[in-house]
Parts: C-alpha cells; sequence; structure tokens
C-alpha cells in the first residue's frame, strides 16, 4: 500500500484530469471505426481511473462517472 499526500490544489487538478481522460475515453468508445478489442482495453482503463475518481471526488460527482447496467460506459448525465 501507498500513502500520498496532497493539498487541495493538487486534489482538485488529479481530479480534473481524470475527468478528462474518463470523457475522452467515453466519447472514442461511441467510434464505430475502433476495433472491439480497442475498446476493451479502453473499458479496463476506464475501470482503473475511476476507481481512482472515487478516492478524491465527491459521491455526487461520483454518480456522473459511475458506468451503469444499461450501458456500462456512459455518463449518466449525457444528452
Amino acid at each position: 500500500m501507498l500513502g500520498l499526500l496532497i493539498n487541495d490544489k493538487e486534489t482538485k487538478e488529479i481530479e480534473y484530469l481524470i475527468k478528462r481522460e474518463m470523457d475522452e475515453i467515453l466519447f472514442d468508445l461511441k467510434d464505430e471505426r475502433i476495433d472491439h478489442s480497442v475498446k476493451r482495453s479502453m473499458k479496463e482503463r476506464y475501470k482503473i481511473l475511476f476507481s481512482l475518481f472515487k478516492r478524491i471526488a465527491n459521491p455526487a460527482e461520483c454518480l456522473k462517472y459511475m458506468p451503469s447496467d444499461k450501458s456500462p460506459y456512459r455518463r449518466s448525465n449525457e444528452k
């Protein structure tokens, strides 16, 4: 187990970077041109990023990015 001491500003920056990366993955998962095996790897990466995100974000923010049963990698507040 590793520990990490970060201040509030650093926490917000990490949260922003993780959200941005998860948004990019969600966008790319919709692309029909991307091969299924690549999408599978992207979903694994999303799971890892989401587990990190859960550690620093508030629960309301986590709900926006939580994989749903219907479409596992689609934001619940998407249009």
